[in-house]
Order: C-alpha cells, then sequence, then structure tokens
C-alpha cells in the first residue's frame, strides 16, 4: 500500500507524552535529549511530569510535539529499518507539524527544527495581547459557508478562516469581538455548534504578521537541504520538495490558512491509500475518516503502536 506520513499540530500535547518512548527506546531518549540541549531547556521534564498549563504554552508545545514525533520517526528507522524514502510517498503535517515533517525528510536537523518551532511559538504568542484575538471551530459546515459567516462577522476587525480540518470542520481566526460575532451569525443560519478554542491566539490570520516577519528572518538563517520525499504545504494542499519555495511557504503558512482537507484530498488523488500519524495522540487519523473513508488512518504514539505496525510493513 502506498502510504504517506502525516504530522500532528498543537493541541494533541499532554502530559506524559513520550514517556513509554523513552522507557522503551534508546532512540527515543536520544531526540529527547537532542531537542533539551538544543533549546537549553528541560523540555523533556515538562513534557514527562507537567505541568499541564506550561507544556500548553505555545513556545512549550511546539517543539514538545515535535519532538515526540521525531522520537517516533528515529525508533521506525532504528528499530524496523523504516525510512524515507522508501516509507512513504510524502509527508505532510498540520500546522506546526508541517516542521516535524520536514525534519523527518531530511530538509532540517532537528537542533534547527527545535529551535525553530521555539521561536515561532513565542512569536506567535507575542504578535497579539492575551484576550485580544481568539479561534473558534464551527461544527457541521463547509469551508464556502464558513468564509461567508466570516466575513460577514467581520465589520472592519479580523475574522477569516484558518483550518479547514474535515468536512463539517471548519476553525475561524480573528479579533475575539469579531470571533463572537460570526459564532452568533453560524447560529442564526441553523449552525448550532460552534466551540471557542482554548488557545492564547489568534493562529493563522493576519494579526500574526508580526510573527511571520519574525520567521522570515529565523527561516532565512538556516539550511533547508531538498526533502527525501515531498512535503505538501499547508497553504497551497500541493507537494514542495525546492527548498526556497519550502521556506517561502513555511512563512506564509503563519498567517495562511491550513488547508487540511485538501491535502489530504491532494494525497489521495496522487494514489496514497493508507496515512500514518506519527507523534503525540491521533487528531489527524480521526480527521481523515471524516475528509475520505476509502484512505486507511493509524497513530503511532506508544511503542506498542511502533512494534504492531512494524510486523505489517
Amino acid at each position: 500500500m502506498t502510504r504517506a506520513l502525516i504530522f500532528p499540530g498543537q493541541g494533541s500535547q499532554a502530559v506524559g507524552m513520550g514517556h513509554a518512548l523513552a522507557g522503551a527506546f534508546t532512540e527515543a531518549r536520544e531526540v529527547f535529549e537532542e531537542t533539551d540541549d538544543a533549546l537549553g531547556q528541560k523540555l523533556t521534564k515538562l513534557m514527562f511530569e507537567g505541568p499541564a498549563d506550561d507544556l500548553k504554552l505555545t513556545e512549550n508545545a511546539q517543539p514538545a510535539l515535535m519532538a515526540v514525533s521525531m522520537a517516533v520517526i528515529r525508533v521506525l528507522d532504528k528499530q524496523g529499518n523504516f525510512h524515507l524514502p522508501a516509507a512513504g510517498k510524502f509527508v505532510a503535517g498540520h500546522s506546526l507539524g508541517e516542521y516535524s515533517a520536514l525534519c523527518a525528510a531530511g530538509s532540517f536537523s532537528l537542533a534547527d527544527t527545535a529551535r525553530l518551532l521555539k521561536k515561532r511559538g513565542l512569536a506567535m504568542q507575542q504578535a497579539v495581547p492575551v484576550g485580544i484575538g481568539g479561534m473558534a471551530a464551527l461544527i457541521g459546515i463547509d469551508l464556502p459557508a464558513a468564509q461567508e459567516i466570516a466575513a460577514a462577522a467581520a465589520q472592519g476587525e479580523v475574522c477569516t478562516a484558518a483550518n479547514d480540518n474535515a468536512p463539517g470542520q471548519v476553525v475561524i481566526s480573528g479579533h475575539m469581538a469579531a470571533i463572537d460575532r460570526a459564532i452568533a451569525i453560524a447560529a442564526e443560519r441553523g449552525f448550532k455548534r460552534s466551540v471557542k478554542l482554548p488557545v492564547s491566539a489568534p493562529f493563522h490570520c493576519s494579526l500574526m504578521q508580526p510573527a511571520a516577519e519574525v520567521m522570515q528572518k529565523a527561516l532565512s538563517e538556516v539550511t533547508i537541504k531538498p526533502p527525501a520525499v515531498p512535503v505538501v504545504a499547508n497553504v497551497t494542499a500541493e507537494a514542495v520538495s525546492e527548498p526556497s519555495r519550502i521556506r517561502d511557504l513555511l512563512v506564509k503558512q503563519v498567517t495562511g490558512s491550513v488547508r487540511w482537507r485538501e491535502s489530504v484530498l491532494y494525497m489521495k488523488a496522487q494514489g496514497i491509500g493508507q496515512l500514518v500519524e506519527c507523534g503525540a495522540g491521533s487528531v489527524l487519523a480521526g480527521l481523515t475518516k471524516h475528509i475520505d473513508k476509502e484512505i486507511t488512518a493509524l497513530s503511532l504514539q506508544e511503542p506498542k503502536d511502533i512494534e504492531e505496525f512494524l510486523k505489517t510493513v
């Protein structure tokens, strides 16, 4: 079966993530140690022990999620001789997961990826004062309808579709007052279920422009190698392999929409039959079932997941 490797984004973090991997595999411990060294921070201790409020801070959650994803990749490589390009035709990741995907494909070193995500998380947090912006998931709604509601709610403020996750799940982002108006408009139009997300900043909208400028500088200072397999970029939902194009798209990703539903359908159209989610949680595997039931999806986050998977490949 032709597969792609996919990598989770923020929201999949949980205290204890990666702990079982570190206990079972030397390779996982090495990844966590390298990440800690790159950041000059005991991030692994925070991942394993919490507190949860510190772990969910954007500056910590982003490199932590990447570390768990890369621990899974390192174990697959060393324990199962399972590595790109034989392991998958594409890589893709949701928001910060795109950095994990590029690290897995060899475009970024692990240390550079950790430092980039630490900087990205800080820049995104600092771009908008806490309480000014927010995000909400509109449930049971398609992208065109969500875009129409966001436009009606803006009223001179920012309100836009930030994540097209799956049919019936579109996340909007922008000024908090505009988000509240959008929720009210959605209810008036018959979409009764909208959920404000517990995030501290309005990601993937134009309010993140200061963070995009920080990342433009940061990305210009690191080496980006051609990936072992193409990455399906969030903002285009198409494959890219050219380093300068990868750099440009990562900058645009900060303020641009995450076109995840389209990315999955693009991979299916290129012959992908299985998506393997590497890292904490199983959010992306779950979304896949809503996007297209013909694509199988599984999540690798615990030692038993990896051991069972390696028996099948």
